[in-house]
């Protein structure tokens, strides 16, 4: 999966940190648009020994002359005894295979009813351009044109959206139940999408668990990029090649900036959202996260999956020739089931207050207060030569990080643990803690954001 990436390393213009711009319009603005050539239909539904499958065609829209048309699966699980919340699941390509598997995992999981929206974005368009190269078409054409209908996140949220809209008429009319809520998922720029779809401010939406697209706030992630990669990553090639980094200094470009930046609409994201990277994702900062965690309203959570990249799926030597992969991001999976069961049946995850404390007696430190106890808790470290541990191996329990959980059986305020990372003498390292939770018998792991401590020079 690819993903844009494409703000200004500088970016002069931009609001200070922590400031909020108004949010622009034009997001919600093409989601109320009319849609003529919206429709949907019944192709083929299957019986399983695990429940029902039924696949739908959806035409969500008509955008710039071009029809979306989608392939919408939906799984019900035989243990599913309440239909009026779904988990919507949004990627590219057309149903069947590894995607197919997937959704009736989570099904099985979760207990819900599970739709599988495909064909994010439509493409190819544009002389065979798909991904972010037809990403970073659109916004050339948003900058040339000031048509804000161009950028291609807005029709990829609102295929979302109609497809929430389907899915109740088709409540309605096969299963006699009033579909009321739905948590969105995605990864990649689905994830991005399952952000935005949120950001259009619609009720429906109950919770979001964006996958590995860890790059909101803009302004503050290209310089970041550039103080730890050197230059910007080359999986962002796309938006260089058409001058898109450094985002040009113009009115046009701010306002797209805003435009598509979820972390312009955090007022609105008061949501409960859980959010999945790999540590060695090679799109992003290891502390990506760092640069906007604290802004995001409402309930958050975490969850780092070690030595895993794009996929999620843990690697023996991540980014490096020869590296054996995990078959199955398995961690990822557990965590997301257990997620969406819980939210949508109206319960919560444990709290996970997290506070970095800077640098004490030459160790980067950070506290976490939970408001359950985990079944266990370890770190993870890992060092090297400069802030780019993008081929760096995570090491589970290592002796070099400090782990303190305290909690009083004969007092119930809640544990707290304490990570301590230790300042290296030349290069950084980098750690962070993992909870092992079981509720309901379910396992499922979160974490906390990672700390980076660096030599001094």
């Amino acid at each position: 999966m690819r993903i844009l990436s494409f703000v200004v390393a500088a970016c002069l213009a931009a609001p200070a940190f922590g400031q909020s711009p108004d949010i622009p319009p034009d997001l919600e603005n093409y989601i109320k648009k009319a849609e003529p050539d919206y429709s949907w239909k019944l192709e083929k539904k299957e019986e399983t020994d695990a429940g029902s499958m039924h696949l739908y065609r959806l035409v969500s829209q008509k955008w710039q002359g071009e029809l979306w048309e989608h392939d919408l699966q939906v799984f019900i699980p035989k243990e599913a005894t309440d239909k009026s919340s779904m988990v919507i699941l949004n990627t590219g390509g057309g149903a069947g295979g590894n995607t197919t598997a997937l959704g009736l995992e989570i099904a099985r999981r979760v207990q819900y009813p599970v739709a599988v929206l495909f064909q994010i974005p439509k493409q190819p368009l544009y002389d065979g351009k798909k991904e972010d190269t037809l990403i970073a078409e659109t916004f050339v054409r948003y900058l040339e044109t000031k048509d804000s209908s161009w950028p291609l996140l807005f029709p990829m949220a609102k295929s979302v959206v109609k497809a929430m809209d389907a899915l109740q008429e088709i409540g309605k009319k096969d299963w006699n139940v009033e579909v009321k809520h739905f948590l969105v998922t995605g990864a990649s720029k689905r994830g991005w999408t399952s952000w935005l779809t949120a950001a259009t401010g619609d009720k429906r939406v109950k919770a979001i668990a964006p996958l590995v697209i860890d790059t909101l706030n803009f302004h503050k992630q290209m310089p970041n990029q550039l103080k730890s990669f050197g230059k910007f990553s080359e999986m962002i090639h796309d938006y260089e090649e058409r001058k898109l980094i450094p985002l040009p200094d113009t009115t046009e470009a701010r306002k797209l900036w805003q435009m598509v930046d979820p972390w312009v609409y955090r007022d609105r994201l008061t949501l409960p959202k859980l959010l999945v990277h790999g540590t060695n994702d090679p799109y992003w900062t290891q502390d990506a996260l760092n640069q906007y965690w604290d802004d995001l309203k409402g309930d958050k959570w975490v969850l780092y999956v070690p030595n895993a990249g794009h996929d999620l799926r843990p690697q023996d030597k991540p980014n490096q020739p020869g590296a054996k992969k995990d078959i199955f991001p398995l961690k990822a999976v557990d965590t997301l089931g257990a997620y969406s069961k819980l939210i949508l049946s109206g319960k919560t995850l444990p709290k996970i207050d997290w506070k970095a404390n800077g640098t004490i007696n030459n160790a980067v430190t950070a506290q976490t207060k939970l408001d359950a106890k985990p079944v266990s808790v370890q770190s993870w470290y890992t060092t090297s030569e400069t802030r780019d541990f993008r081929k760096s191996v995570w090491k589970k329990d290592a002796k070099d990080v400090q782990v303190l959980l305290a909690s009083d059986p004969n007092n119930p305020a809640p544990p707290l643990a304490s990570l301590h990372v230790p300042v290296p003498e030349k290069g950084c390292a980098a750690g962070f803690l993992e909870f092992t939770f079981n509720i309901d018998g379910t396992k499922f792991n979160l974490s906390t954001p990672i700390s980076i401590a660096e030599a001094k020079k």
